[in-house]
């Protein structure tokens, strides 16, 4: 695996995991108290946001861009 391979999944990787985490705080906080929150939609949410943030990450990072240019 190229270096620039592993530094857009280190990349990717972490932006992703921080939309997931974000997107189950917004879930969670939409409920009025704890024992409301539905896991099942937290979870899908979550997980849903951080496949779609890899395949944002797919069109570019500013992270991996070539600093040559």
């Amino acid at each position: 695996m190229s270096e620039k391979t592993k530094k857009w999944l280190a990349a990717a990787g972490v932006r992703a995991l921080k939309t997931v985490c974000q997107s189950a705080v917004a879930a969670i906080g939409a409920a009025a108290v704890l024992s409301e929150v539905n896991w099942a939609v937290v979870v899908s949410a979550s997980a849903l946001a951080g496949i779609l943030s890899l395949l944002t990450s797919a069109a570019g990072l500013p992270e991996c861009r070539d600093e040559r240019a």
